[in-house]
Parts: C-alpha cells; structure tokens; sequence
C-alpha cells in the first residue's frame, strides 16, 4: 500500500481565535536582550505607548496594564469596583461569560446571571426586565462580552448603553473586549463604556502574557468608595506611576512591551477604521464561503444572522462529530490548525476559524481551501462553489482609501 505524502511540511497556519498569527517585526522587535528597566528607552516609550493603546479603545480615559491574560483582566476589573456582596448582572451569549461571572463569585460578588444560549445575543427585552425588578439599584455593574470568542456572538454594546440610560439605572458598563478589540467595531466612550477589559494576544498581534483594562472617572469613583483592594491588582499606581515599576506593581513585561510597541505601530499605520473594514470584508467572504457549504445540510454556522456575527471568529458545527475529524485531517495532513469547540454540548461536532488581527486575503482564501480539502478527504456533503464564491466575495472589496 502506498503512504499517502504529508503535506504538512512547510509554514504551519495556526487559524484559532487568540492566540492569533503573530507580524514577523513583532517577534523580531521581541528578539533582544532584556533591558534596563530603571532608565532609558523602555520608561521613556511608556507614555507613547499607553497613549496608543488608548487610541486602540477610542477612549481619553485611563488604562492599566497587568502582567496576565484575559481572565486576570476580568478579576483586576472586578477587584478595583466591586466589593465582596454586591451584586453584578451577567447577559450570557457563550461560556466566556460565565467564566466572568463565576470569577465575580470568587471575590464575593453576587451574580444575576441571563443565560441566552449559546446561538442567541442578547435579548434587550429580557435585560430590561432584570434592571427595572432592581429598583434600589443594588445592581453594582453588568458585565458585558462584546464578543464571545466561544459562540462567535457579537453582542449590542451601545444598545445596552442606551437601555441603561433610558431607565437611569447606574450600574457600571463593564465590556468584555478580549476578541473583539482591533477586530470587531469598538468605541469605549462614543459607547459610554465605563470599564473595559482586553489582553495582547488576539487583535493587538503579541504573544500572550498582558491584559488591559481601560476605565472612566465613573468607574474610578467607584473605586474611590472601596472598603479594600489588594494590591497587586489595584489600577491606582499603575495608571499615575511615580516610578516605572508601578506600572506593573514589579518587574515590567519588558519584551511583550516592545513587541506591543510594533503591534500598535502596525494598527495605527493602517488606521483604525481601516483595521476594522479589512476585518469586514475577511468576515464576510469567511461567511459566503461557509454558507455555500451550509447547502449540503451537514455544516452549520453556529450565528443565523450576520449582523451577530463577530468579525473576528466564526464557530461552526459538522454533523455527527465530525468536527474534531476535520480539525484533526486539517492539523496532521495539512498543517492548518482551526479552533476547538468550546462550551458547547455538541464539542466534538464544533469547531472555530480566527480570522483576527495579522490576517490577510490569501491567508483567508489558503484557510478556507484547507477546510474544503479536508471536508473533500472526509467525503462531508457540501454545497458546491463555496471558494469561488469566497473569491468573487474578497473581490468585491472596494479598494484602500489612502489619506487626502
């Protein structure tokens, strides 16, 4: 019998949703030895640096950055507004979620948890109903995932502003942006978000290991009135550091600090709003080719309707377990590596495809071909033309706008 021929060797393609490609230069400017944290080039591009991660978040406000990932983002926000026995809403559209909710838990929070599945957004009405039943406004924040990286639901965030303000309600907005932050449409105060929450790993392009939370004199007068906070996670210090070490409450993250320097070099080159169309457009031939294949019958995308799509991932499920078949056909035989299912009852039929941050149109198209040559190998039904369609989609995009 003749051995099939790998096809594997050559540059792997890891396509999960975060940790996402990383740019050459990043990694290049990473390569260094570790520098002098008490005086010189590494104190002096902070304020730069800090003042473009904001610009990332559309937001003049604060940002504090913390040596960990998402999750340790989650219990910094929480630490610095929400005491033990206070009570938080938590609208559920994935398990990511419920992770923070859980993490509010741990610090003594109670939870008023939502659950709308985990192929729904959110439903305002619901939501609405929760707010108004709290009449003495016992409801400390709501914590809102702008984008489950889970589900690949993108939630309403400046719907949910508006429905805070219509009932006077003065719960902190406190938005999950960890998938969603230089992928997905995301203005923190247009939106009136009060806290936010991300890590370097996914849209800001750098190997994982900071998180960031960004946050608003609302939210930093809630801090003001807390009983305690401990002090590693306390935003005071590390947003008016008088001394470099502050920023970080100990040694900086000295390398993720250079390579975040030419992720942002790289986002603000390209502007912000083009970031977020180059995403668009990469979405939506994602979808027009995963539609195609939909006809089949055996493949479905886990969000109906566009409009809640993220433009950041897209999690599908197979018929008959099949998903954990593909992604392991894709990984062995290809050298693609798509996104496990996470959350779902049906894991082993799920899978995801990240198309954040470094991503472009033939890295897009050289996924997709990998998905159908994986399908093919697997004899999975499927609708017929999905990566012509893909293409005519990508070619469709109106050309880059440059600056007048």
């Amino acid at each position: 019998m003749t051995k099939p021929i790998s096809l594997v060797p050559g540059r792997e393609y890891l396509a999960i949703p975060g940790p996402s490609v990383i740019p050459d230069a990043v990694l290049q400017a990473m390569h260094r030895p570790s520098p002098n944290i008490y005086d010189g080039e590494l104190i002096e591009m902070m304020p730069a640096l800090t003042r473009d991660l904001k610009r990332v978040a559309r937001t003049d406000h604060n940002v504090a950055i913390y040596i960990s990932n998402g999750h340790g983002t989650w219990e910094a926000a929480l630490s610095n507004v929400i005491a033990p026995g206070e009570r938080v809403l938590a609208p559920a559209s994935g398990m990511f979620t419920h992770g923070w909710a859980e993490m509010a838990e741990g610090i003594g929070a109670k939870v008023d948890l939502i659950d709308f599945g985990m192929s729904a957004p959110w439903d305002m009405g619901r939501i609405a109903e929760a707010l108004r039943a709290d009449n003495d406004h016992e409801i400390r924040a709501v914590l809102a995932v702008h984008v489950d990286t889970s589900t690949s639901i993108r939630n309403n965030i400046p719907a949910l502003r508006a429905l805070l303000d219509d009932l006077n309600h003065p719960a902190l907005l406190m938005a999950d942006c960890i998938a969603s932050l230089g992928c997905d449409r995301f203005e923190m105060d247009a939106w009136g978000v009060d806290v936010t929450v991300t890590a370097c790993q996914k849209g800001l392009m750098t190997p994982a290991g900071m998180g960031f939370v960004f946050f608003n004199d609302k939210a930093q007068a809630k801090r003001a009135e807390m009983p305690r906070v401990s002090q590693y996670w306390d935003w005071q210090t590390r947003v008016k550091p008088q001394l470099f070490y502050q920023y970080f409450n100990g040694t900086a993250p000295t390398h993720h600090l250079y390579g975040l320097r030419t992720a942002l070099d790289f986002i603000h080159a390209e502007g912000i709003e083009q970031v977020w169309a180059r995403h668009e457009h990469l979405a939506k031939a994602i979808w027009t080719a995963c539609e195609t294949w939909a006809e089949g019958g055996a493949l479905e995308l886990n969000v109906a309707e566009r409009t809640h799509r993220s433009r950041a991932v897209t999690a599908l499920r197979l018929k008959d377990g099949q998903g954990t078949r593909l992604r392991q056909f894709a990984e062995t035989q290809l050298g693609l590596t798509l996104g496990i299912g996470l959350g779902m009852a049906d894991w082993d039929g799920c899978f995801r495809l990240g198309h954040m941050g470094h991503v472009n149109g033939q890295m897009v198209m050289a996924m997709l071909g990998g998905v159908e040559t994986a399908m093919a190998a697997l004899n999975i039904p499927r609708g017929r033309g999905a990566l012509e369609a893909a293409a005519a989609a990508l070619a469709g995009c109106p050309a880059r706008q440059t600056k007048a």
